[in-house]
């Protein structure tokens, strides 16, 4: 892809609609082959991007799920001991109990018995969409780990030997910024922060997800969301919600907001008793 445009088009012909930053940003992660970190509220379309952008180069996506705890052998590689100790017990039994220790060892540490975690499966694989989603769940010490493989794209198995891409993969880093993102990283990546979209371009998604909605539902539900962000909600609605509120509402044969229906399907769109409370009492769901 030669240009900006070039990416909008072809994230559109996927279903994602980005604006002009969300397209020049994946540019030029493209181009300069440098990992992309956005970050934003949850739901304004960080992993959707990635997902998005695999699609539409016809590539792998492959996700690391970031979460408290993780470490380098969840996240790169581990060896299958089982299998090592069963093939050893079978080496044993073939020679008669007159095993080559040194022949032994080095036959257990092959790419037979390597368990690829999806960091070395991007460096084998690539070219490929790596999606380190949510990295700001993860701890400084996995953070600096992560660092150290992003500006090598390469990684050193002890037993091994060392695994570098032939070709970087398109690295999508999500950050909901529950904690700030260490410099460090962030120096390394180029970033985007991600907003949740305007009335028209929401409206445009929720046609674009949902091909037979009615046109007046969707702005209705796009409007009504627009006015729930503006409040002091515990968990503002994202364009997830708004497309899950619009399947609950076409579920019950709904062209248009209303009341009784705004009432009965809020619990698509909101997700804690008082900001449930909160909207219904200001009668932000309505039109």
């Amino acid at each position: 892809m030669k240009s900006p445009a070039e990416v909008a088009a072809a994230l559109d012909e996927t279903g994602y609609l980005p604006d002009d930053g969300i397209a020049t940003a994946a540019f030029l992660a493209m181009r300069m082959r440098r990992p992309l970190l956005t970050e934003g509220e949850p739901g304004t379309g960080k992993t959707a991007l990635a997902q998005a952008l695999a699609s539409a180069l016809g590539v792998d996506l492959i996700r690391l799920q970031c979460h408290e705890g993780i470490d380098a052998a969840q996240a790169l590689y581990d060896w299958d001991f089982p299998r090592q100790l069963l093939h050893l017990r079978t080496l044993e039994a073939v020679s008669g109990g007159e095993l080559d220790a040194d022949a032994a060892e080095s036959s257990l540490y092959t790419p037979r018995f390597l368990l690829a975690r999806p960091l070395l499966r991007a460096l084998q694989e690539a070219p490929c969409v790596l999606l380190v989603d949510e990295v700001d769940r993860a701890d400084d010490e996995f953070e600096a780990f992560l660092l150290e493989v992003l500006s090598e794209y390469a990684v050193s198995i002890p037993e091994y030997g060392e695994v570098r891409a032939q070709e970087p993969p398109i690295v999508i880093l999500t950050s909901n910024r529950t904690r700030e993102v260490h410099d460090a990283l962030k120096r390394r990546c180029l970033y985007h922060w991600l907003e949740h979209p305007g009335l028209e371009r929401e409206v445009a998604i929720l046609r674009r997800r949902l091909p037979g909605v009615d046109v007046r539902l969707a702005e209705q539900v796009a409007a009504a969301l627009q006015r729930m962000r503006q409040m002091e909600l515990l968990k503002p609605p994202g364009v997830a919600e708004a497309i899950d509120w619009t399947q609950a509402l076409q579920a019950l044969g709904a062209t248009s907001l209303d009341t009784e229906s705004a009432a009965t399907t809020l619990g698509a769109v909101l997700k804690y008793r008082e900001d449930a409370e909160r909207v219904q009492s200001a009668g932000i769901a309505t039109p």
